[in-house]
């Protein structure tokens, strides 16, 4: 193992084009370490894959029992028509908030409107929306959803994240009624209707508008729909951005895969890369195999999920875990017991999570490193039923500290003898030193 003899700081791109404000604000989203992504809306009800089932050429993966467009055009009326069963009367955005607190989550990022253009918030610009009269829950003081998480969670101390599809499947402005829809993107020349385009760019500017003026501070608005950009679909990225920002200054923008002025940052999807980036960068994955919630759906074990977290981290990432609560409001049982145990991990070792940069060599096999100012964490990753070690081989010097443990352990010659009393976690533990 090499000597750790110097720390590496992540370099953020086009450094120079940033205002002192959003460097900032980078460098606070990079404190945060660990995100709580929450992916909701009308299609909990049939368990299915979050709006992608509507999309005809892409059905092999997101509807493959669906063959012909008269079976599509059914499901397509089927699944609009869930707003007028939406009925979370489970709803209760403090459990959310003290589950993930518990779990050493620090922002939240909420999907306000996802492609199929159902508004979780209480839009004027389209009736399509959880606050609608056609809608069960619309009657409930709780109605306005979105308003509901981020004041919820922003009182709990999180970073507020507004998840917001660029594109919309259900507006006469994107996809245009009577015309089959063949894929994502608006079923007509936009360049040859540019009055219907028109009004589809001041439908989204209206509903962005909306969020960024009438709840609270929103610290990331995180932009979905990629094949939404110029030549064809321009939605005057430039004109959106700055109406946000004179509502909200201190707002970082993720216009994601767009790699535009306006992607502040990146979002590598349900991978971790291989090693740290030059740029400012978030993971964002699901605890289970879908986005969306699923009944029987596969999550990943505490374990994998502590790993995954030390292994971005490590590399100078965030995370941002998905979670798919039920159509009843509830997060599925699988999931609360996932956040609880991670929450008893980070009780004791979030000081080598939060607040921490990567630091060379990042990970040696199961030993992956973070650093905070002088000091340094050695994060040792336990695979399932290995006995717990009494010696790790480190290339460090000094007093070293087991998180957890009291007393003040020594290194000789690079290797840390671990007391015979120390309790090590079945997950991982953390040597701590100062450089």
């Amino acid at each position: 193992m090499r000597p750790l003899l110097w720390l590496l700081t992540l370099a953020i791109p086009l450094a120079a084009q940033q205002s002192p404000l959003l460097k900032q604000r980078l460098e606070w989203f990079q404190d945060q370490k660990f995100g709580l992504f929450l992916h909701w809306g009308a299609y909990s009800q049939l368990g299915c894959i979050e709006s992608w089932p509507l999309v005809w050429k892409d059905r092999s993966w997101g509807n493959p029992s669906i063959q012909t467009k008269e079976e599509m055009q059914a499901f397509r009326d089927k699944y609009f028509a869930l707003n007028k069963t939406f009925n979370p009367t489970a709803f209760a955005p403090k459990e959310w908030a003290q589950l993930a607190r518990r779990a050493g989550m620090k922002y939240v990022v909420f999907t306000t409107k996802h492609h199929d253009g159902f508004s979780m918030f209480d839009t004027r610009m389209t009736d399509y929306r959880v606050t609608a009269p056609e809608v069960p829950f619309s009657k409930d003081p709780r109605a306005n959803i979105v308003k509901q998480v981020f004041d919820t969670f922003r009182g709990e101390g999180f970073g507020i994240g507004a998840y917001f599809s660029k594109s919309d499947w259900h507006t006469p402005y994107y996809w245009k009624p009577g015309v089959f829809a063949e894929d994502r993107n608006p079923n007509y020349d936009t360049a040859a209707e540019p009055e219907r385009w028109a009004k589809f760019v001041d439908f989204v500017h209206g509903q962005i508008k909306e969020l960024v003026t009438g709840y609270g501070k929103i610290d990331i608005l995180w932009l979905d729909g990629g094949q939404v950009r110029p030549p064809k679909q321009d939605i005057q990225m430039d004109k959106l951005a700055t109406m946000a920002r004179s509502h909200q200054p201190h707002l970082i923008m993720v216009n994601r895969t767009a790699r535009d002025a306006y992607e502040d940052y990146r979002t590598p999807e349900q991978e971790v890369p291989e090693k740290p980036l030059d740029y400012t960068w978030e993971s964002c994955i699901t605890m289970g195999k879908q986005w969306s919630y699923k009944p029987d759906d596969e999550y990943k074990s505490a374990r994998q999920l502590i790993h995954l977290l030390v292994d971005v981290v490590a590399k100078g990432g965030n995370l941002l875990l998905n979670i798919g609560p039920g159509p009843d409001g509830r997060l599925p049982a699988t999931a609360v017991s996932r956040l609880e145990e991670i929450g008893d991990w980070m009780a004791i070792h979030s000081e080598a999570i939060h607040g921490t940069r990567a630091v060379a060599p990042y990970k040696e096999g199961n030993v992956a490193y973070t650093r905070k100012g002088k000091t340094l964490y050695a994060i040792v990753l336990r695979g399932e039923g290995e006995a717990a070690p009494r010696q790790i081989r480190l290339a460090a010097r000094g007093n070293l500290q087991l998180l957890g443990y009291k007393k003040r352990l020594r290194a000789e010659n690079g290797v840390v003898n671990i007391p015979s009393d120390a309790s090590l976690h079945r997950y991982a533990f953390v040597l701590k030193f100062e450089q």
